[in-house]
């Protein structure tokens, strides 16, 4: 349907206003997107993603985004062009979407356009530089922080790490039973096409799917099932794995045993993981702190 035909009725019913933040508006357009890059993410339960407390959850960080965003722009910070260009071309290159076909069908995939992800980019980077103008000076971390973050942490990267290549195939958005259907029977016919001798590299590129290298991982940080799962697997093995949002099949490329690293090695990145936590923590008491101010009206 060509979007400048769309009735005013049906537009009003995409577009309904859940809340109003000062002079700006969230729409459930807004809501129901926020929630869907939410239910993407590994670790929510089906039951968690549909309940009112969920939308309701993801509501109340809306709004709070509204509130930093306005914040900004009172403080005149902006980000430059060429600086969102740097952090899209550093995204491709940790994802493994250095060639433009396969970024393409990554964002068809998620249901947004180029531009729509590039401002996606620019927000957060503005977001990340207000963190840093409120609270980054704020944020200390001391030895003894860092001590018992390793002590409590760190032990259970020993053991057994396994080295995953993962080929996903995602359901497209909204996808009905029948497409899901579909989506099954192409991952078979991939998965058969693997086993007669086509590698995962050459099945990314026939098939526009994305392919990620995970590296060594501690089995210890994946979920119990998944770690008996790929316990029948020798390495060069592969396996199918139906997850909420799509298949994926994963291969085993190789498996070690792994050491605890010392202290002295892992302090800098424990350092800035607790760093990062306390600013969160500190920022979000900051932003309670404009909600007491702001004409904040919910009517979902």
């Amino acid at each position: 349907m060509v979007s400048g035909l769309v009735p005013w009725a049906s537009a009003a019913v995409v577009d309904k206003i859940v809340a109003v933040v000062n002079d700006e508006i969230i729409t459930l357009s807004d809501l129901e997107q926020m929630m869907k890059s939410v239910r993407e993410q590994p670790g929510l339960s089906r039951q968690m993603q549909d309940s009112k407390a969920f939308q309701r959850e993801m509501l109340e960080v809306l709004v709070d985004r509204k509130l930093a965003k306005e914040e900004a722009k009172r403080r005149g910070l902006t980000i430059p062009d060429k600086e969102v260009d740097q952090a899209l071309a550093n995204f491709r290159q940790r994802n493994q979407l250095t060639d433009d076909a396969s970024f393409a069908q990554a964002l068809a995939k998620s249901g947004v356009s180029l531009a729509e992800f590039k401002q996606q980019m620019k927000e957060q980077l503005l977001m990340d530089r207000l963190v840093q103008m409120v609270v980054g000076s704020k944020a200390t971390v001391s030895d003894a922080d860092i001590r018992r973050f390793y002590e409590s942490q760190y032990p259970k990267k020993a053991g057994e790490l396994a080295h995953l290549r993962i080929l996903n195939l995602p359901y497209p958005p909204g996808a009905s039973p029948p497409q899901k259907e579909e989506l099954k029977v192409k991952a078979e016919i991939i998965l058969k096409e693997h086993r007669q001798g086509v590698s995962l590299d050459a099945l990314k590129q026939k098939h526009s799917l994305t392919l990620t290298d995970l590296g060594f991982i501690s089995l210890a940080d994946l979920d119990p099932a998944i770690v008996q799962y790929l316990g029948r697997l020798k390495p060069g093995e592969v396996a199918p794995l139906q997850t909420p949002q799509g298949f994926q099949i994963i291969q085993l490329v190789a498996r070690k045993t792994g050491r605890p690293r010392p202290l002295e090695e892992v302090a800098p990145e424990i350092r800035q993981i607790l760093t990062r936590q306390e600013m969160e923590r500190r920022f979000s008491e900051w932003v309670k702190g404009l909600r007491g101010k702001a004409h904040i009206k919910i009517m979902l």
